[in-house]
């Protein structure tokens, strides 16, 4: 790949301990939903893991690198069904990356890196899978007869525009085949690159669907530099949605997590917000920090070394359950509601959009089955004229159901 060629860097064949993750013996197994092989026939005759066991792992002696490890893979299918049980409005996701260089504590993602027989707490930050053909494989699905063209999210489970998207460049062909196909798409990061993509992103709001959301859950600077230490400043991610906004890309903000006790108060909230409505965000969704196993256990160690004092008082409020209690999560969103409705947010700007059209809506989502009611997820908006999208949804407003998803960032 081109963006590797540089010098500095170290490149070694390893084998990793996947074997845990073989993929079915029958040659089946082998195929994507279209029934193409996505292996040569030399590579078919034994079980692959799910990660392949001859993976390149490279280093870089560069800053912002040092210290972290890629494996370069060539993976099997990038554009991945979601579960049917899920309650997920989509059915794909696109993940080019494992892993993730921003270091979020309470990154929900960190469980899927014991898959790996990695560690979710350093392992995660530091070794990164990164599915090298990716931007193949998706322009290969998008031109299956089979394919029926629904809306994928991306940046649901890590980062697509964390920093290792500098070198290894695979949005831009990633959206180039989504653009190609006019499939519709949401992406919702953390990460300013998705600045470099932005010329891209608007030729394919033109012939589809592209909904954009950055997650910005706090602004004040001594809890990013201490719980998300690998992102962006959170200032510059909303320099990012207002970069956007004015180029006619209608984004919005999710903001998340909401952290107890840290970044709650009436004070700290209307910070947050008031900045994200002078970014021009088309719409903010709150999201209450839960805690799963995995990353439970990282955010526990990171505070009872920073905050030792509240440690009880997170035991408290999650002893019994990965969520806040629903009492505490109703109060942020109507806490985080009026004050949107205070600022502005979702209000019409005179000259906002630079006469873009509007993109087609996507999709209407799965609907659940008649007989069941889904209830309302932690900390999520019900909708309303203020914080309901002007525009077509990102993936932060697609439907209150996606929130449970979207904390990880």
């Amino acid at each position: 790949m081109s963006g590797l060629l540089f010098s500095k860097n170290r490149s070694i064949v390893t084998s990793m301990r996947w074997d845990n993750l073989r993929l079915d013996d029958d040659l089946a197994a082998d195929r994507d939903t279209d029934g193409e092989s996505l292996f040569p026939a030399a590579r078919r005759d034994v079980a692959l893991p799910l990660i392949e066991r001859g993976a390149v792992a490279r280093t870089f002696d560069t800053p912002g690198f040092r210290g972290m490890t890629f494996y370069e893979v060539q993976a099997k299918s990038v554009v991945n069904r979601v579960p049917e049980a899920s309650r997920m409005p989509f059915r794909w996701t696109i993940n080019p990356y494992r892993g993730c260089q921003h270091s979020c504590v309470y990154c929900y993602a960190r469980q899927s890196h014991s898959y790996l027989e990695l560690d979710t707490g350093a392992d995660f930050d530091t070794k990164v899978v990164v599915k090298v053909n990716a931007p193949e494989l998706v322009r290969k699905k998008m031109a299956s007869p089979t394919w029926p063209g629904e809306h994928i999210a991306m940046g649901t489970n890590v980062d697509c525009y964390q920093r290792a998207e500098g070198r290894y460049r695979l949005m831009p062909g990633i959206i180039s085949a989504l653009k190609d196909a006019a499939n519709p798409f949401s992406i919702l990061t953390k990460g300013t690159l998705i600045l470099r993509d932005m010329d891209l992103l608007a030729e394919a709001a033109e012939v589809t669907d592209v909904g954009l959301n950055v997650s910005v859950g706090f602004v004040d600077k001594e809890l990013w530099r201490s719980v998300e230490s690998g992102t962006p400043a959170p200032a510059r991610r909303l320099e990012a949605c207002a970069t956007l906004n004015e180029r006619g890309l209608r984004c919005g903000v999710l903001m998340g997590p909401v952290v107890p006790f840290l970044s709650d108060s009436p004070a700290q909230l209307d910070a947050a917000v008031s900045q994200i409505a002078a970014a021009g965000a088309t719409h903010v969704t709150p999201i209450v920090l839960h805690l799963r196993p995995g990353t439970r256990e990282w955010f526990f160690r990171w505070l009872g070394a920073c905050h030792p004092g509240l440690v009880g008082r997170y035991l408290d409020l999650y002893g019994r359950s990965a969520y806040a209690p629903k009492s505490y999560q109703a109060r942020i969103a109507g806490q985080v509601r009026e004050l949107a409705e205070k600022h502005g947010i979702g209000r019409p700007k005179p000259g906002s959009g630079h006469g873009r059209r509007t993109a087609p809506r996507p999709p209407a989502p799965r609907e659940a089955p008649a007989t069941l009611a889904l209830p309302r997820p932690p900390g999520v908006l019900p909708p309303s004229s203020v914080s309901r999208p002007s525009a077509p949804p990102g993936p932060a407003a697609l439907s209150p159901a996606l929130s449970e998803q979207l904390t990880l960032l």
